[in-house]
This record gives structure tokens, sequence and C-alpha cells, in this order.
């Protein structure tokens, strides 16, 4: 008896919200990202303006972004609380990504956000000029 050859393709691993959100934070105009504290985060100059956390451990992934328009909104999120360490008096939040969380184009939305807070003004006129990740 001989064996046949698969015809099974193999499966595209689907990117995670973290990856996607990652990747689209990367996008900002002159982002990169830093692991200070052992955690990973998303910066522009030496601010940070998401912070993503670190790989592994007991924690649910999640984000932190500084939000004003819409700090209302992810406090609304299951399980969303204020960023410690005193951040979240300056509009901090974290939210985490469970699922049936919110969409994606949510919590691209408010990287953004956070972003417009701490990037320069001649950066952020670029979101403005239509140069988006």
């Amino acid at each position: 008896m001989t064996k046949r050859a698969s015809t099974k393709r193999p499966v595209a691993k689907r990117a995670t919200t973290l990856e996607r959100v990652r990747a689209f934070a990367l996008g900002m105009p002159q982002a990169y990202e830093d692991h200070p504290w052992g955690e990973s985060v998303i910066k522009v100059g030496k601010k940070v303006f998401v912070f993503l956390g670190s790989d592994g451990g007991d924690h649910e992934p999640g984000m932190s972004v500084k939000l004003t328009d819409s700090h209302g909104q992810a406090m609304m999120v299951r399980g969303a609380s204020p960023t410690g360490y005193g951040l979240g008096r300056a509009g901090w939040v974290n939210v985490p990504f469970a699922r049936g969380g919110p969409p994606l184009a949510v919590l691209t939305d408010w990287v953004e956000e956070s972003y417009r807070h701490v990037a320069p003004k001649k950066l952020t006129a670029l979101l403005d000029e239509g140069e988006r990740p």
C-alpha cells in the first residue's frame, strides 16, 4: 500500500489582536517599540503612547492608552480600569483584549488618539495629511 501525499495546505496563523494593535501603532509616524521594565511599549520620541504589557505571565492581553475624547467609552469596556502608578489620573486606561470587547477598529482609533496626545504637532499633522498606517 502506498501513501498519498497530503493535498492540505498549511493553515496560516491568524494575527492576534495584540499583534495587530502593535503593527498599527508601529505604523504611526516615527513610532518604535521599546522594552523598559520588561514590558513592550510603543513610543514616539521619548514618550510612550501605548503600553502593551509583557509577554507571557498570568495577565490578560491588553493595552494602556491615554484618552480624553474616548475615555468614558473605554472605561465602559468590561475589565477596563484606570492605569496604575498615577497614570489613570492623567487619562490613561487599561483596556483588555477579551473576547466580546471592542472591535479592532475601535482599539486602533484609541491608539491613534493616544499618539496624538503625546506626539509632536508636526507628526500629528502628517496624520491629518493622510499618512496613516
